[in-house]
């Protein structure tokens, strides 16, 4: 048996690891629950977030999706469901993954406040799926499983727990703090947030403008990005 698996199955039979997968279960549930409901009565999305942010954008004709939006929300609800049933958990976290992973590629690709949360959601799914790991491991492999003996757990070292929940802290540290340097400039969540960066942007006639081109005249993320990026060189003329 590897060590990975050796260290896997003392996990496993631990009640700190067991604790944070149920925590993580029930966050990644509550977390769907709300926003499929949302879909499933046919209302807005993030209701608050303006029309021309780039975000806006994709939830207005998300919601004229019709019956399409309808059925994202019943898949959101459904997952949550599966993932608070402890027999259903794994199903449930096969669902969940490949919908928090389209939604962070989402929020990172139009620069969203959210992508914390998004990828602190991502990580939560991707322990659950190796949480599991001793039920997929039959499909992943591609070679037959061989009969192996009898796993004996032995009370779990407190070294092992202080290294992996040190690193749940830190990543998350990382996460929060890591993403305000992530962008140069954001769109923001609403237009005043976007002007309060200008004043410390390195331009800020060109933030201003960057503003302007989302909010007032509804151009695309990238565009406005782009008008920026020429900006310095417009001013030198």
């Amino acid at each position: 048996m590897s060590k990975f698996e050796e260290i896997y199955h003392e996990a496993k039979s631990d009640k700190w690891f067991k604790g944070f997968a149920v925590f993580c279960r029930i966050a990644l549930a509550v977390s769907f629950i709300p926003t499929g409901i949302v879909k499933i009565l046919s209302q807005r999305f993030a209701e608050g977030l303006p029309h021309n942010n780039p975000l806006g954008h994709y939830f207005d004709a998300l919601l004229l999706t019709g019956y399409y939006y309808n059925f994202l929300g019943w898949v959101q609800v459904v997952t949550a469901i599966l993932l608070l049933i402890p027999r259903t958990a794994l199903l449930g976290a096969l669902l969940y993954f490949p919908i928090i992973t389209n939604i962070c590629v989402l929020t990172y690709a139009v620069r969203f406040d959210g992508t914390r949360m998004n990828t602190m959601a991502w990580l939560a799914c991707l322990f659950l799926l190796v949480w599991d790991y001793d039920r997929l491991k039959p499909v992943l492999s591609f070679k037959r499983p061989k009969a192996t003996a009898a796993v004996v757990s032995r009370p779990l070292g407190r070294r092992l727990r202080l290294v992996f929940f040190g690193g749940v802290f830190a990543v998350v540290a990382i996460i929060i703090f890591g993403t305000f340097y992530l962008f140069e400039l954001v769109p923001g969540n609403e237009e005043a947030e976007c002007r309060n960066q200008c004043a410390s942007s390195k331009n800020p006639a060109a933030c201003q403008a960057f503003c302007d081109c989302i909010y007032e005249k509804g151009q695309p993320l990238d565009s406005c990005l782009a008008n920026f990026d020429r900006a310095p060189d417009l001013r030198k003329k």
